[in-house]
C-alpha cells in the first residue's frame, strides 16, 4: 500500500475498535452533543426529582424544556452561550443557585467524571446527580474509583438508542444513533449496590 492509497484520517485505525476518544469524523466544538428531548420524558417517567433543578451544560435547552413543561424549576447554564440558559462555568461553581437543587445534564464526554464528582461535592446530602452518558462510562480505571467512591444508585440503559446530536444539529447529523446511552443517577450519601434497569 503506497501512501496515495491511504483514505482515511489519523484515528481511523481505532473506529473499528469502538475507542470512545477516537470517532469517524472529528468532535464537535466544544464537545457538544445535543440530547434528544426523549431522554428527559423517559428519566421523569422513571425517578422524581426536587422541584427546582439545575441543568448545568444546556446547550439550547433540550433538556430543560422537557423539565420545565413537567412543572420544575430549572436553572439552566452553560459555558458557551449557544441563546439558552446564562453563560457559567458549572466546574467553577461553589454551589447550586440556591438549596435543595437537583443536577441533571448529558455533560461533555470529555469532562464527565468532573462534572459527576463536582456535582456530587456541591448539592446537598440526600439529593439527586442524574448525567446523561454513554454505557462505556462503565469503563476505565478513573471511572471504576469514581464509582467506588460515588457508586449510583441507578443505571437506566436505553434499551432504544437516542440520539444526541453532533452541535445541536438533529437533522444533519445522526452518526450518533449508533450509540448506546444510559441515564446515571446518583443520590448523595448513597453507599449501597448499583441497580441496573431498562428503559425505552
Amino acid at each position: 500500500m503506497t501512501d496515495k492509497d491511504w483514505k482515511g484520517n489519523h484515528k481511523s485505525v481505532y473506529t473499528p475498535l469502538g475507542a470512545s476518544n477516537h470517532a469517524a469524523s472529528e468532535r464537535a466544538e466544544n464537545d457538544y452533543y445535543a440530547t434528544d428531548p426523549r431522554a428527559a420524558t423517559l428519566l421523569m417517567e422513571v425517578e422524581t426529582f426536587s422541584p427546582w433543578v439545575w441543568e448545568c451544560a444546556c446547550g439550547e435547552g433540550h433538556l430543560s424544556r422537557p423539565f420545565s413543561e413537567a412543572g420544575y424549576q430549572v436553572y439552566s447554564s452553560d459555558l458557551v452561550d449557544r441563546g439558552y440558559g446564562v453563560v457559567q462555568d458549572f466546574l467553577s461553581s461553589a454551589a447550586p443557585p440556591l438549596p435543595g437543587f437537583d443536577i441533571i445534564t448529558n455533560p461533555p464526554y470529555s469532562k464527565a467524571v468532573d462534572f459527576v464528582s463536582h456535582a456530587l461535592e456541591i448539592i446537598d446530602d440526600g439529593h439527586k446527580v442524574a448525567m446523561f452518558l454513554k454505557l462505556t462510562f462503565l469503563e476505565g480505571k478513573n471511572r471504576k474509583e469514581l464509582f467506588k467512591r460515588y457508586p449510583p444508585k441507578t443505571i437506566y440503559v436505553n434499551s432504544s438508542r437516542l440520539l444526541c446530536a453532533k452541535n445541536g444539529d438533529f437533522k444533519q447529523n445522526r452518526e450518533s444513533g449508533a450509540v448506546a446511552y444510559a441515564w446515571y443517577v446518583w443520590v448523595k450519601g448513597y453507599t449501597g449496590d448499583s441497580v441496573v434497569k431498562w428503559i425505552n
